[in-house]
């Protein structure tokens, strides 16, 4: 015979719920957002930089 089916409700969690996020350390704040080229803006960084190319 199977066991009853287990809902989330029944199991035991780890550490309660804080409820509110705390805010980001300085360490996350300072990292900076990469910057995408632009397919004109590759082209020209590749044409400085003739050690780069394969």
């Amino acid at each position: 015979m199977k066991p009853p089916p287990k809902r989330l409700s029944d199991l035991k969690g780890g550490s309660p719920p804080t409820g509110v996020y705390a805010p980001p350390t300085p360490k996350v704040s300072r990292q900076k957002k990469a910057k995408v080229l632009t397919a004109a803006e590759k082209a020209a960084f590749l044409a400085s930089r003739p050690d780069l190319k394969p």
